[in-house]
């Protein structure tokens, strides 16, 4: 009997559980509803109960079907609040201190996730954000192979000094813009994932319908077991094959030590990513050794060690002494050596490097890894020892390696909610594929909108300046730059903006960390075109060339006032120009009228001009009078270094 009753107990539980209403995440406290547009609100309860939905002074009630789902529209609300949204059926929740206004979706990969609290002036400006009509929240990581009716995540978060540090940064700029502009709540709703392509964010359907990919769809896996065990038996047959056995603890504990022996180590050349140096899907710890000489008539003395970020965790040693630790992959490390640590002659760098998930390594730029003795810099970069000495089992599925995944899990969920529009920062990810990109991107833009049943604004950021290939030689080509030519080409689809940061990003870090102007570029895309603002949102964007004798003359939009050249000087950098051979030289370039001209005498009959066609062409000075930087473009069409290359599914 007591088995039974137990077991009535629990039925009856459940039945209570199923029965009471509920609703997604994305509903919470302090929530922003998107004004002038119908209030969707939908959710759970049970087969054929009755639902009331308020605010205000609208309500609306519904029955649920067989499978327990409920779905009301309000009527459009102009901006303001606080309201309270109320949800009646066998139970009762009330989400109070509910604004009406704008709601933007920020979404894309690290840097529109990083958090304001990791950037330039962060202490400032956390200590400034106070703006309770500005709302922010955060969209769980989740990949799925199917789309999902909810999200893990929120809830709503009001901005103060108190929450706004983790709020996506160019979204804080972004709104902060908006609301000095508008007086109205800004909601900001945060869906990004560091380091993934555009291919996730694309729901199934499109993705598979597009010519481009269709033939990929036969591939795909039915569920995420048969996708881990496929990685794990890969896993365990890389590992075999790079080193065969893994050390014995024991082991492991000497490979700091400066006498070690690691003759038998397979050497990687760094800096790079592990998986891009054939160490795919490993997560766990690696050991990187290094061995260096010093000229018996160095002064050693003041020794700085840098090795650029690593990923995730390290422990660095000297020769066998332990000189630092740092355990986030987006600093970056230098550690000074105590004195009598180095010697005259052999010396050992060696780094445990432990990567808890995603890309692993050592991953700055050969610039950054050095070691310093007074005035006297030594590189690092080239061969290092390696040794695997832990790994994981593979638990999970990473969010590239499927399309749609992100759409499905972080995406779907919030097609039913209004919204005034996205901004986007993406593409790192994509610069292999970068004139793909030309394709994927546009196809993900009107996705979204196809599935929001809206064809909102669209704005978006274009990559900026980063040494990704440690050079910034035009002839040699540039992934980046073709990257960002595919994102200006997407601006052919209606209700789009481009905020060009050409001029903002750093050589050393893909992460910058002015954010500050990142967002306020893409409010003055939103203000100028989403609201109609009196207001400059674009720099110098090319429109035609002409060739007169040995010089190229451009013309561009978006000058209403004339060009700025920042150098004191006058001299306008970054521009280069090639005849019909193809090979580029380094121009002169100078303002003549509305035009520029280009000329260099190398090349007496041009017939090519490119602007900003590197991956750090980090001197660019062109300018408009408004303060907007001219944009990267090229006037050829000649063969790119990323055609070809084409996304695939491993």
């Amino acid at each position: 009997m007591r088995r039974i009753s137990l077991l009535f107990f629990f039925l009856s539980a459940t039945f209570s559980i199923t029965a009471n209403v509920s609703l997604p995440n994305i509903f919470s406290d302090h929530m922003v509803l998107q004004r002038n547009k119908p209030i969707h609100v939908w959710g759970w309860a049970s087969p054929g109960e009755n639902v009331k939905v308020s605010i205000g002074s609208a309500s609306q009630s519904v029955k649920t079907n067989k499978q327990g789902k409920w779905r009301v529209s309000l009527p459009a609300m102009t901006a303001g609040g606080p309201h309270t949204l109320t949800i009646s059926g066998k139970n009762t929740i009330q989400f109070n201190d509910v604004m009406i206004g704008e709601v933007w979706l920020c979404s894309g990969q690290s840097n529109m996730e990083w958090p304001l609290n990791s950037s330039a002036n962060a202490e400032q400006e956390i200590s400034q954000a106070n703006y309770p009509m500005i709302r922010h929240i955060k969209v769980g990581r989740e990949p799925t192979l199917t789309p999902q009716e909810n999200f893990k995540g929120g809830p709503w978060q009001v901005c103060a000094p108190a929450t706004a540090g983790s709020f996506t940064a160019v979204g804080y700029f972004f709104a902060r813009e908006l609301f000095k502009e508008l007086n109205v709540p800004i909601g900001l709703i945060n869906s990004t994932w560091g380091g993934t392509n555009v291919e996730t964010w694309t729901s199934h359907a499109s993705f598979f319908g597009h010519p481009e990919f269709a033939a990929l769809q036969s591939i795909m896996p039915t569920s995420f077991d048969s996708i881990i065990e496929k990685q794990q038996v890969a896993l365990n047959k890389m590992i075999l094959n790079v080193q065969g056995t893994m050390p014995l603890p024991a082991e492991a504990k000497q490979f700091s030590w400066a006498n070690y022996n690691d003759a038998n180590w397979k050497t990687m050349t760094l800096p790079s990513s592990w998986e891009n140096k054939g160490l795919t899907e490993l997560d766990g710890t690696v050991w990187f050794r290094r061995e260096f000489n010093i000229a018996a008539d160095t002064r050693i003395s003041n020794a700085e060690i840098s090795l650029g970020p690593i990923d995730d965790i390290d422990s660095t040693f000297v020769n066998g002494i332990f000189i630092g630790a740092t355990n986030r992959y987006n600093i970056e490390r230098r550690y000074s050596i105590p004195d009598g640590v180095l010697k005259s002659g052999k010396n050992i760098i060696a780094v445990k490097v432990i990567d808890n998930g995603g890309g692993g390594g050592l991953n700055g730029t050969p610039a950054q890894m050095k070691l310093q003795l007074g005035n006297t810099a030594m590189s690092l970069t080239g061969d290092w020892k390696y040794r695997i000495a832990e790994y994981r089992g593979i638990t999970s599925v990473g969010p590239n390696q499927y399309p749609s995944l992100l759409y499905n899990g972080m995406i779907h969920p919030l097609t039913n909610y209004p919204i005034a529009g996205v901004i986007w920062y993406q593409g790192e990810s994509n610069a292999g594929r970068g004139m793909q990109y030309s394709v994927a991107f546009p196809l993900m833009i009107e996705d979204w909108r196809k599935q929001w049943k809206d064809p909102f604004p669209f704005y978006f950021v274009q990559l900026a300046n980063y040494g990704a290939d440690k050079g910034t030689n035009q002839n040699g080509g540039s992934n980046w730059a073709e990257l960002r030519e595919s994102q200006a080409a997407t601006l052919r689809l209606p209700n789009t903006g481009m905020a060009v940061t050409i001029d903002i990003g750093e050589s050393n870090d893909i992460h910058p960390r002015n954010k500050q102007d990142v967002g306020k570029r893409l409010a003055a895309n939103a203000l100028a075109k989403t609201y109609g603002k009196n207001v400059m949102y674009s720099g110098p964007t090319y429109q035609s060339m002409q060739i007169l004798g040995n010089k190229a003359f451009i013309t561009f939009s978006n000058v209403p006032t004339g060009f700025e050249v920042r150098n004191k000087y006058g001299y306008i950098n970054g521009f280069e120009i090639a005849g019909a051979d193809q090979k580029f030289y380094y121009a002169k370039a100078f303002i003549e009228g509305d035009k520029i001209a280009v000329f260099s005498e190398a090349v007496p009959q041009p017939v090519a001009v490119r602007y900003a066609w590197a991956d750090d062409p980090h001197d660019v000075n062109l300018y408009n009078k408004e303060g907007f930087p001219a944009a990267p473009f090229r006037t050829d069409n000649w063969k790119g270094r990323t055609q070809g290359n084409k996304y695939e599914i491993q």
